[in-house]
């Protein structure tokens, strides 16, 4: 029920609206790097200064105004010239709808490709995140459109999905961000338990570590984590085809120990003001990281979006349970 609670709460445009008025409140500072790109690049600086890498997501949702994408594409390319003009480590993760893919393919395509053409020619690598599974395959469109013209580029293979290993093996070719996948879909096309998505994520895992090109491995799961080290170790697989990658603000400690073991490590970094489906989705992955926001949540003196989240969320229920007594 919680993880339906905060999925649909993710979805809320009111809500995502009032959370802007807010700033990063709920706790949603521990887990987003800030509210502007000065920010981020100081809590990049910071983990650079560990030995770990960065990718930076500019947080948007709800983009369905042409002015509203190309606000978007012109904040990305800031954050580009960012990362340039203080040659920190780090690369770009963007989403396809901030940029209007509900609007116009085409529109959005051209937005992507400013902003991958501006990265090339800094060397900066650009990571096209996957959404839900109705963007699915006009994600897959964008890969191999912008691939004609640009070897920067890649994507994310989400394992819940059936037929993970079907897009894996299309697109090996191209650096792979391998995730367990954030958004409710059906038991049609995605696995609804853990374990067959822990299962098949190890699956694919080492598929793309024999056969694709470099795999980023997106996780917080210290037992997977242990499993993909003996793997690599037991068939000679080599450090620069890998890398381990996690949120900002999720199991620190972790991080700072795979980086000075001498792995690749990449810390997945998202800004901006639009924190709260990014914060939303979080917590729905995982109800338990509620502990690292219940001090700052349920503090009397924090007048919260969770507040108002609650109260729709309890009026929902209240209306449904109304409607059946119809």
């Amino acid at each position: 029920m919680l993880k339906d609670f905060f999925m649909g709460l993710s979805q809320n445009q009111f809500l995502n609206n009032t959370a802007k008025k807010y700033g990063l409140k709920m706790g949603a500072q521990t887990v987003v790097a800030g509210t502007n790109i000065e920010e981020a690049i100081k809590s990049i600086k910071e983990l650079n200064a560990h030995g770990i890498s960065c990718t930076v997501d500019n947080l948007g949702e709800f983009v369905f105004k042409e002015e509203e994408a190309e606000e978007a594409r012109e904040q990305i390319l800031k954050v580009i010239e960012a990362i340039h003009k203080h040659q920190v480590d780090a690369h770009i993760s963007l989403k396809p709808t901030q940029l209007g893919l509900d609007i116009d393919y085409h529109f959005c395509l051209n937005n992507v490709k400013e902003i991958v053409d501006r990265a090339n020619n800094y060397g900066i690598f650009v990571n096209i995140d996957m959404e839900d599974y109705s963007h699915l395959q006009p994600t897959f469109d964008l890969l191999e459109d912008l691939s004609l013209e640009y070897e920067n580029v890649g994507t994310v293979i989400q394992s819940y999905f059936r037929q993970a290993q079907e897009y894996l093996e299309k697109y090996r070719n191209f650096r792979i961000r391998i995730v367990k996948g954030a958004y409710k879909e059906s038991e049609e096309i995605a696995y609804p338990d853990k374990k067959d998505i822990d299962a098949n994520f190890i699956k694919i895992t080492e598929w793309h570590l024999k056969n694709g090109k470099f795999t980023s491995i997106a996780t917080h799961d210290h037992q997977i984590i242990n499993h993909i080290k003996e793997f690599v170790k037991k068939n000679n697989i080599p450090k620069e085809k890998f890398e381990f990658q996690m949120l900002y603000g999720f199991r620190k400690d972790l991080q700072l120990k795979l980086a000075s073991e001498g792995y690749n490590f990449c810390t997945y970094v998202p800004f901006g003001k639009d924190w709260y489906g990014y914060f939303m989705r979080r917590l729905a992955e995982r109800p338990q990281n509620l502990n690292l926001v219940a001090k700052q949540v349920f503090n009397k003196k924090t007048n919260t979006v969770l507040g108002v989240a609650a109260g729709a969320f309890l009026l929902g229920r209240m209306t449904k349970k109304t409607k059946k007594r119809r």
